[in-house]
């Protein structure tokens, strides 16, 4: 049976432990000493239903949707279905990304040797339990905080720590739970579970739910609140007006209301967001790519500082030879066959080091030898390994330091000195033999030395001039040896990559803010320092992304504006991060940057049209406060939202676009909307002022405020078209065809009244007095756009405003 606690770090090996009892089992997980809950998780589906159901655009429209159905006007009820297809595509995609991530943290979870009760059984580590003797080999991961019983091993802490080179460990050390056994086997006893592991305690400072950084969904929120403010007052105002002044009736009043009220809540241009946005996800999954967070799409368009985690990113994470050098009396194949009989013989317990030897000794056509007198395993204290060949000859291979004399180390300098400051440099050496324990006897002779650096992404390179060519600065942060990562980091074509700093020398949140300004490469850093310089970068005004794939990344992928992880990477990285590279390849990031700019330049564009009728219809309503009757009912603003705004939206937001996202998405939307919305509302008051002169019905009423803002709206789509196109010029007559056949053909569905002569003129004068203002206004606002100020700075700050209040709400909630 395990012994206390309390005595792990003083065990001493043992041979006969024979494991936890079935009552001793039980009697822990009664106590709730288990190993449960150690993962961030995923949002529940629940979580997700609620999240997207209760908001305020959707008890908003509620509400209108049951006045509708008070009247028994089912027809004007239409605008429900873009609420509810804004719903449907909302929770579908966050659900079908949730099942996914859940599906890779399945796939990727194994189970760990146990003993118990004097047997070895296999469960899932959230099935251990305090004390459990479990059993580790090589490329197994550690389940649970432990402590060496049995056996001697190289630990890879790089998901933990950052740092790539193997830990040795033996009886009675600690092992972290997330690390992996690099070579070696052995036994530990279970020490922690569950909340208290050294992994799990990372996790759970980043459970809690990542909020979302997106302009978009910011600036939507900024226009429904203000839309919501507004449109109370102005309601109930128009119904009063309408009721109690006008003698309607209580139908008529009621309409009259929710067609101004649905018409100054954008609903379309909450649905196009969610379906271009889903429209990318989509293309996105096609090429492995997994968007859990819809909004990091846009977020990613407008990063302009990448901060990149060194193993799993630039480098994959496998160790390759770089180059060997033969002592001197001897040559490269002679080197190469010492290589490849020494790891060969401990082909079965190969790790990241061997394996890059073997393929080197593959690849080098060096042919097997037969079977080894002897096979001295890796020894973590001696740092070297070895074997006796079937012809007699014993050969080593290990660290220096470790296996020649000083003059031998000093020829292994010379021979290595002009290796790569990120190559480790082991020696290949003949000795007279081995004793009982495996140590090399007799003084050990330089065959030559071996290059060993961490295995560059072939695709690196190539992605990193992609984000240099596309502004985007880059920085790189790791928890190995700073002089190690600089050198890879140059390697993969990182800029400035000479300028790297030691973590270590900064003590401060000062010196890490001052750091994060001048260097581009960070090793030695903690998981704590990898969040405060995401933190740093963001409070400078930088749109940060950051990638990673270990525990030690959590904190920062938590903090970014947007964090990209790997599949193969830990099951609490992949969780938090809004981007998962499913099939591991980094060099999809350009192709998900082109397509988030493409989805966001386009929702942009299109987003204009929406705001046109929110800005009118506002304004539409003081004024039929104080001059009735309002010219509109809901099923009218359908037919006007689907010609003028929906359909030229999608269209115009499905086009190819990859330039750089540039600007406030509410300003630059104001920019192009509030001309329009000018345009129209003056037509619109020429319009009910004239129904006072001429004689005209409501209905009649109604058709012209209706073609009025067709007209202005079409004006609009050819502006933002510019420069036409065959599909944009498509789109134009397609707008206008449908206008002309709703208001013929399917006249009496829309209540569309016949036009007189004195109807056509109204709308020839008034329509060609809001063009001539349209377009003036329009010229303007975007040449002030472009100059940084006017309508577009005056929404960015709003916008600016209204961000960093929800900030610091959610600052002062954590």
């Amino acid at each position: 049976m395990a012994r206390d606690t309390t005595s792990a770090t003083n065990e001493t090996p043992t041979t006969n432990v024979e494991g936890l009892s079935s009552a001793e089992v039980e009697e822990r997980i009664a106590a709730g000493k288990t190993n449960a809950n150690t993962d961030v998780k995923t949002k529940t589906v629940r979580q997700i239903l609620a999240e997207h159901t209760f908001t305020l655009f959707n008890g908003v429209n509620v509400g209108m949707a049951i006045l509708v159905a008070i009247t028994g006007q089912w027809r004007n009820l239409l605008f429900m279905g873009v609420v509810i297809c804004n719903l449907v595509i909302g929770i579908f995609q966050e659900i079908r990304a949730k099942r996914m991530v859940d599906k890779l943290s399945i796939l990727t979870e194994k189970r760990v040797r146990v003993k118990r009760d004097g047997q070895v059984v296999e469960l899932l580590p959230s099935e251990l339990v305090l004390d459990d003797c479990i059993l580790l080999a090589h490329g197994e991961q550690v389940p649970a905080d432990s402590v060496v019983l049995r056996g001697q091993v190289q630990m890879d802490e790089s998901l933990l720590t950052g740092e790539s080179r193997p830990v040795p460990k033996g009886p009675g050390d600690t092992l972290l739970s997330g690390s992996f056994i690099d070579s070696g086997d052995l036994l530990a006893r279970v020490t922690k579970v569950g909340q208290e592991g050294y992994a799990a305690r990372i996790n759970a400072e980043a459970k809690y739910v990542k909020p979302v950084h997106s302009q978009i969904l910011d600036s939507l929120r900024v226009i429904i609140r203000l839309g919501t403010y507004a449109l109370f007052p102005l309601g109930i105002g128009l119904f009063l007006r309408t009721l109690f002044m006008d003698s309607a009736t209580l139908n008529d009043a009621i309409l009259s209301a929710v067609a101004a009220v649905v018409g100054m809540i954008p609903q379309g241009l909450v649905l196009l967001t969610s379906s271009i946005l889903a429209i990318a996800t989509t293309r996105l999954a096609s090429r492995k790519v997994l968007v859990q967070q819809t909004y990091c799409v846009e977020t990613l368009a407008r990063v302009d500082t990448l901060c990149l985690d060194k193993t799993g990113t630039i480098t994959t994470g496998r160790m390759e030879v770089s180059r060997v050098e033969p002592a001197p009396c001897h040559t490269l194949s002679e080197v190469d066959k010492a290589l490849a009989e020494v790891v060969r013989a401990s082909e079965g317990d190969a790790n990241d080091t061997a394996q890059a030897l073997l393929a080197y000794a593959n690849k080098a056509g060096v042919e097997r030898g037969g079977a080894p007198l002897r096979v001295v395993p890796f020894n973590s204290r001696r740092k070297c390994s070895g074997c006796v060949t079937s012809e007699g000859q014993a050969l080593v291979l290990g660290a220096a330091r470790f296996v020649l004399d000083e003059t031998g180390v000093a020829q292994a300098t010379d021979l290595a000195a002009g290796f790569d400051p990120c190559e480790r440099v082991l020696v290949v050496c003949e000795v007279t033999g081995f004793d009982a324990e495996g140590a090399p006897l007799g003084k050990a002779s330089l065959l030559g030395v071996v290059g060993i650096q961490d295995e560059l992404r072939a695709t690196a390179p190539q992605t990193m001039r992609y984000f240099i060519e596309q502004g985007v600065d880059l920085r790189v942060i790791s928890g190995d040896d700073p002089t190690t990562v600089s050198a890879i980091a140059a390697r993969a074509g990182v800029p400035h990559a000479e300028q790297a700093v030691d973590a270590t020398t900064l003590k401060t949140d000062e010196d890490l803010a001052a750091a994060a300004r001048r260097y581009h490469v960070f090793g030695r850093v903690t998981p704590e320092q990898k969040r405060s310089l995401v933190r740093a970068l963001r409070a400078d005004g930088h749109v940060v992304a950051m990638t990673g794939d270990g525990v030690n990344d959590v904190l920062a992928l938590r903090e970014a504006d947007c964090s990209i992880s790997v599949a193969s990477g830990s099951a609490a990285a992949r969780n938090v991060s809004e981007i998962v590279l499913a099939d591991n390849d980094f060099s999809h990031m350009p192709e998900v940057v082109a397509e988030g700019r493409r989805s966001i330049n386009n929702l942009q564009r299109s987003a204009s049209l929406f705001l046109v009728k929110t800005v009118y219809t506002a304004v539409l309503a003081l004024v039929c406060i104080i001059f009735p009757p309002y010219p509109f009912i809901p099923i009218q603003m359908s037919l006007i939202s689907a010609a003028i705004i929906g359909i030229p939206s999608f269209v115009l937001a499905l086009e190819p676009n990859h330039d750089r996202v540039s600007g406030g998405f509410l300003g630059h939307v104001l920019a192009r909307s509030l001309p329009a919305s000018a345009g129209i509302t003056v037509a619109l008051v020429v319009a009910l002022a004239a129904e006072r002169i001429m004689p005209m019905t409501f209905a009649q009423t109604s058709t012209v405020c209706m073609l009025l803002v067709a007209i202005v709206g079409i004006r609009l789509i050819w502006r933002i078209s510019q420069p036409l196109t065959p599909l944009r010029t498509a789109l134009l007559v397609t707008v206008g065809a449908i206008v002309a056949v709703g208001c013929t053909v399917f006249g009496a569905f829309f209540k569309v009244a016949p036009l007189t002569p004195s109807m056509c003129v109204l709308v020839v004068v008034a329509g060609t007095l809001s063009c001539v203002l349209f377009d003036t206004l329009f010229n303007r606002s975007i040449a002030l756009a472009n100059a940084g100020g006017g309508i577009a700075r005056l929404a960015d700050r709003l916008e600016e405003t209204h961000v960093t209040h929800r900030r610091n709400v959610k600052h002062q909630g954590v």
